[in-house]
C-alpha cells in the first residue's frame, strides 16, 4: 500500500457488525473517508483519484 508506506493513516473498519453501515455501504466498499474533512470516495477508484482525493 504505497500510501500508507509514505505515512498515511489508515483505518480498517468492518461494517458487517454495524446494520446502519452495512445498509449505507454494502454496494459502494471499499469507501475511503478523509478524517479531517469526512469527505468519501467511493469504489470504484484507481490510485490516481485516490491520490487527488487525499490533497
Amino acid at each position: 500500500m504505497p500510501f500508507v508506506e509514505n505515512g498515511l493513516l489508515v483505518e480498517l473498519l468492518d461494517i458487517a457488525d454495524e446494520p446502519g453501515l452495512m445498509e449505507r455501504y454494502a454496494l459502494i466498499i471499499p469507501v475511503l473517508r478523509r478524517m479531517d474533512t469526512g469527505a468519501e470516495l467511493h469504489w470504484p477508484f484507481e490510485a490516481s483519484q485516490v491520490a487527488a482525493f487525499l490533497q
